[in-house]
């Protein structure tokens, strides 16, 4: 989904249990108000909230954030498009393109490997 140039841009997640709206902006490279907004349009981004309606982020809400960034801001989806794609497609989201050379050339590679052992 992401592109490997917005990945190495993008701080990795650390290993946390919950991040506060103002980690998942960092980590993000989004606003907090943003983050809110988009809570209202993607009814798959539902943060824990817990004393004084403060907002808890998983990993996979950090997750779903950077698909939704890399939808709209590299890719150009509206915000509509952005939530009809993630909507009719979710598992196509985390797949990658890999064509058949590409296939066929680890097949020999990992032949060769189990040849040595």
């Amino acid at each position: 989904m992401l592109e490997p140039k917005n990945n190495d841009e993008l701080p990795p997640i650390p290993p946390k249990r919950y991040f506060t709206i103002g980690e998942v902006g960092e980590l993000c490279a989004v606003k907090p108000h943003v983050l809110r907004y988009w809570e209202a349009e993607f009814p798959q981004l539902k943060p824990v909230k817990r004393r004084g309606n403060r907002r808890y982020y998983q990993r996979q809400d950090v997750v779903l954030i950077r698909q939704i960034k890399s939808l709209l801001y590299e890719q150009g989806y509206t915000i509509g498009g952005a939530r009809q794609k993630m909507t009719e497609d979710p598992e196509e989201l985390n797949k990658t393109n890999v064509n058949a050379s590409e296939i066929k050339s680890l097949v020999r590679d990992l032949e060769e490997v189990i040849g040595r052992l």
